[in-house]
């Protein structure tokens, strides 16, 4: 097994087994159908290409916040500002100075993403 990943070509073929071992997972019900052997590879597998994600491609995670979360739901949607903040019913000058934290949501801006977007009211209340 490989130490390190080098080269786009390797994090292909890392991730292909990766998929193969979720696959066989997946099909047997849970990574409990994966021999220890098959689980101790995966993991490592696993880290290997967050090692290669992080130094090489620069995967960096996005912060879990609602203006965070609302902006992958536009992107999801693939609309822009201006057609989010019409199905949102508020001004586009608002919602943009909402997603770039110069201004505070409002309850009809919370609101509306809970019935417009369909994101969780239990996980906007924590991020409020």
């Amino acid at each position: 097994m490989i130490d390190k990943v080098r080269t786009e070509k390797q994090y292909s073929q890392v991730m292909a087994m990766i998929e193969n071992y979720l696959s066989k997972a997946t099909k047997g019900g849970g990574f409990k159908s994966l021999s220890k052997k098959e689980n101790e590879e995966l993991k490592k597998l696993s880290l290997l290409a967050e090692q290669y994600e992080d130094e090489v491609l620069k995967v960096m995670p996005l912060p879990v916040t609602l203006e965070n979360v609302v902006s992958v739901k536009m992107q999801e949607l693939n609309i822009t500002q201006a057609k989010l903040a019409q199905m949102l019913n508020m001004g586009t000058a608002k919602l943009s100075q909402i997603l770039n934290h110069k201004r505070k949501p409002d309850v009809p801006f919370l609101k509306a993403v809970h019935e417009k977007l369909g994101v969780d009211g239990n996980f906007i209340l924590e991020r409020v």
